[in-house]
């Protein structure tokens, strides 16, 4: 977690860049913004991505 930001907290993950069929079809659905990338997080992260935002979530962090 990146707590020194200009928006406050942010949850900060690490993954593969999607390729580019997956990109087009996420752009289609939700734009990312100009600082905004679209990357695959393995499924066998998503435990410790809810662990870190239950975590986050009882030390009164809004995420």
């Amino acid at each position: 977690m990146d707590t020194d930001t200009a928006h406050g907290p942010e949850l900060v993950l690490q993954g593969k860049f999607a390729d580019a069929a997956t990109r087009a079809t996420c752009r289609q659905d939700s734009p990312p913004a100009d600082d905004e990338g679209i990357v695959r997080i393995p499924l066998s992260m998503v435990e410790q991505i809810r662990r870190a935002c239950d975590a986050a979530e009882a030390a009164g962090t809004q995420l």
